[in-house]
């Protein structure tokens, strides 16, 4: 009976651990990431303006590389992504996403587009930014 009552106890404080994001979808996400095209209310950017800029997404941290580095945590959910950001310019911030894969005929893999919503009010509904000042879109190559 002890032994079973221990197991039970091991079992129950295993699952209370820490979780990561470690389903398919993470490990889909994983790596380094560049940025394609980008997109703010409706507005596209020239490529100019991304040119340096890089996202790395390991697990559940992430790191944007652009005139300065942000660093944070990324929790998603199925489509939907949570971007709290603890260092950096943003620290502090959450922001709110979701994001697709879509195929790449250049290499035959796949893109990611993400959709931000840099109020944190809400996900998007769609990656359509056009008349919504608070959406960014974003169009990455795995590097």
């Amino acid at each position: 009976m002890r032994v079973t009552i221990f197991i039970a106890f091991c079992l129950f404080c295993f699952n209370c651990g820490t979780t990561k994001n470690t389903g398919s979808e993470s490990n889909k996400l994983n790596g380094t990431w560049i940025p394609l095209k980008q997109e703010f209310g409706g507005t596209s950017l020239p490529a100019t303006a991304f040119a340096t800029e890089k996202l790395i997404i390991s697990d559940s941290t992430y790191t944007f590389s652009a005139e300065s580095v942000d660093k944070g945590v990324l929790k998603y959910d199925h489509d939907k992504m949570d971007i709290y950001s603890k260092e950096g310019v943003n620290a502090g911030k959450h922001f709110t996403a979701i994001y697709k894969f879509v195929p790449d005929s250049s290499t035959k893999g796949e893109q990611l587009a993400i959709c931000y919503n840099l109020s944190g009010n809400g996900y998007p509904e769609t990656f359509d930014t056009k008349g919504k000042p608070t959406l960014f879109l974003s169009v990455y190559r795995k590097e």
